[in-house]
């Protein structure tokens, strides 16, 4: 199941996709949903982001090719930093290019969206059931902030610097996906979520003995090699298969 926000009237609202169009439902994602009868062409509607979390918990260096592309070492640990709920921006909105940064790079993610109060699991605990599904993000940063500061959290944390999109796929295997990112519809990035270094079940339990996850908070899993600078005008596509593109434009706002 794809699982779409979007704008109707003044009211944010969620639709399940079917042969181009959006059924739109009622009740809660994270508990049950109906269908109202009501369905919309998705060609008509403005998308939002997928999902308004409280917190999205990002991984640094969570793919061989890309610890060696930045001269890194491979993590013992999960590598966490955090971005806040304010960078959050949906499909085809604009990432702003800050007047402080000189370089902006896109980094495709798979991110995996909580379905209900996660906290204190075990090695051995299951995750399933604390997992609603799964969306893109690209995880925007200005790298010359990030060598500056040498921490992420002014680099990483920037409004828009966090699009969300374009839906929540439910019943996808994250193990066996592949995600590519094409600049001004180029090849850029292209690798397998086999290769991540921490699986998504060790992330979540991981996490959830650092911090409470709760519904709705992303938790972005790391991107592989081939990140690069944006310019402004440029449009970045990341896409990953049972998911869909999440694409955006970068300008600077004067």
């Amino acid at each position: 199941m794809r699982l779409y926000r979007f704008k109707q009237g003044k009211k944010a609202v969620y639709g399940v996709l079917r042969e181009e169009r959006l059924q739109v439902v009622s009740g809660s994602i994270f508990r049950s949903i109906r269908e109202t009868g009501e369905s919309i062409p998705i060609g008509d509607v403005r998308l939002l982001p997928p999902v308004v979390p409280s917190k999205i918990v990002a991984v640094g260096r969570n793919y061989k090719d890309h610890a060696a592309e930045m001269g890194n070492p491979l993590p013992v640990e999960p590598l966490l930093f955090m971005k806040p709920p304010s960078a959050v921006i949906g499909p085809e909105d604009v990432i702003v290019y800050p007047g402080m940064a000189k370089r902006v790079d896109f980094e495709g993610e798979l991110a995996v969206v909580i379905r209900k109060t996660t906290a204190g699991l075990k090695d051995d605990d299951p995750v399933e059931d604390n997992i609603l599904g799964y969306t893109i993000c690209n995880d925007v940063t200005a790298r010359d902030l990030q060598k500056k500061d040498g921490q992420f959290t002014r680099a990483k944390g920037f409004d828009t610097f966090a699009p969300l999109g374009p839906c929540i796929s439910t019943d996808i295997d994250p193990g066996r996906l592949h995600l590519k990112s094409f600049l001004n519809g180029k090849l850029r990035q292209s690798a397998g979520t086999k290769n991540l270094i921490f699986s998504i079940p060790f992330l979540v339990r991981f996490i959830s003995r650092i911090m409470t996850l709760v519904p709705g908070d992303v938790i972005s899993t790391g991107t592989p090699a081939g990140v690069g600078p944006m310019s402004p005008g440029d449009r970045i596509d990341i896409q990953i298969e049972g998911i869909g593109v999440l694409s955006n434009r970068l300008m600077k706002v004067r």
